[in-house]
């Protein structure tokens, strides 16, 4: 079966809410088995909500529209869906009558506006609405379905579960869309894809890459029954984690620092944070995890010369020599606050975040991160230019720290 989803509202066109429906209902939809190829959305114009539906039904068995059923005048999808498909609207009187006792039950009569909600394609399925007043519409037209459900969100998901997963599981059996999401950092796309490009073609599971800031997601995709499902994306995994290794840090919904901070605690370890760049960017990151107290002890935020050598002992000297951000000032933050919290390990990390202040010799971008343990110091020289922009620059660095914490942690 294969769906097309159709949002109405001008207020979604002009960016005033997120369409958060569309997202429920594509997971509802691939939890079900059904394909969904296209999705769109279109303002309170009768005119073009008709010709969004046409479009829709050249191309899907199922269509499913949110939006545009309640009592205004703008609430016209309804209508615009019956005159598309040459239906009559004719007024339903269970509908007009269950409007009726709701109102009743809050003790105020029923505006003569919201009846318009009872006017329902001739033949049309009603979909009742238990959180409001507006019902739910199904239509068979030839060999489609068209399904009208309220843009409120907890209005449509209360149908969704009573009447479209049922109605879905009826016609696609055990069938369902399994996807898992394994999550790199410390390599670009282009770089990820050139190591797994033969893993790309495979039918089952489907790998597709996709950028994000300082990560690259690997989406594996199968269909089919439950258990088939599981095995192509076990299998799948396996061989993209072969080929990655460390890079890959997690799947799902594990976050980078999620991850590492339950590194921390299996391995019994405490850690200290010293920052200039990042301005506390790292230890915000590392205590998003509930109960990070007992892995973080302090973080510092040491943006001048002479706060690098108060809070943290950086030598003036070295600062004269080296300059804030080189290696042997980041050594020395990381060095100065695992002393300074008696922890296991610290990171130190200094850069130029821009967009100013930097040079040909110590260019915006230009961060160095340390991380010392009870015996040695590492540090590290990372590059990311200007063009991710001043924010994009400190959670770089920030994304660059946590990784070498991580990789760090899970050396034997």
């Amino acid at each position: 079966m294969r769906a097309e989803l159709l949002s109405v509202g001008t207020e979604l066109l002009l960016g005033q809410i997120t369409d958060t429906n569309a997202a429920y209902l594509a997971r509802v939809l691939a939890e079900a088995g059904v394909d969904l190829y296209f999705k769109q959305t279109v303002g309170d114009n009768a005119a073009r909500v008709q010709e969004a539906l046409r479009l829709a039904l050249s191309r899907a068995d199922l269509v499913v529209i949110t939006g545009g059923l309640g009592p205004t005048e703008d609430d016209l999808t309804v209508a615009a869906v019956a005159a598309a498909l040459d239906l009559p609207l004719v007024r339903n009187e269970h509908v007009a009558e269950s409007i009726r006792r709701f109102f009743a039950a809050q003790g105020r009569p029923a505006p003569e506006s919201v009846y318009k909600q009872a006017l329902i394609p001739a033949g049309a399925r009603i979909i009742p609405n238990r959180r409001g007043t507006a019902p739910g519409v199904a239509v068979t037209h030839g060999a489609a379905t068209v399904v009208m459900m309220p843009g409120v969100p907890t209005e449509m998901e209360g149908m969704v579960e009573s009447f479209l997963l049922p109605w879905l599981r009826e016609r696609t059996g055990e069938t369902v869309i399994g996807s898992r999401v394994l999550k790199v950092t410390g390599l670009g796309e282009a770089a990820v894809e050139e190591r797994i490009k033969d893993l790309l073609r495979l039918g089952a599971p489907t790998i597709a890459p996709y950028a994000k800031l300082g990560e690259v997601h690997l989406r594996l995709t199968a269909k089919g029954p439950p258990v088939e499902v599981e095995a192509h994306l076990v299998a799948g995994e396996a061989a993209v984690r072969e080929r990655l290794g460390s890079l890959v840090f997690g799947a799902d919904a594990d976050t980078l620092e999620v991850v590492t901070g339950r590194l921390l605690l299996e391995r019994g370890l405490t850690v200290a944070v010293a920052e200039s760049c990042t301005g506390g960017l790292v230890a915000d990151r590392l205590t998003a995890l509930p109960g990070s107290s007992a892995y973080f002890r302090q973080g510092v935020v040491a943006y001048s010369n002479a706060a690098k050598t108060a809070a943290l002992g950086v030598a003036p000297d070295l600062l004269e020599r080296h300059g804030a951000v080189s290696a042997p000032v980041a050594e020395a933050m990381a060095r100065g606050a695992r002393e300074g919290a008696d922890s296991d390990l610290a990171l130190g990390v200094t850069g130029i975040a821009g967009p100013g202040g930097g040079s040909a010799e110590k260019p915006v971008g230009l961060v160095f991160i340390a991380l010392a343990d009870r015996e040695s110091v590492e540090s590290q020289e990372w590059r990311f230019g200007d063009r991710p922009g001043r924010h994009g620059v400190r959670f770089l660095a920030s994304q660059a720290a946590l990784n070498l914490l991580r990789l760090h942690l899970r050396r034997p």
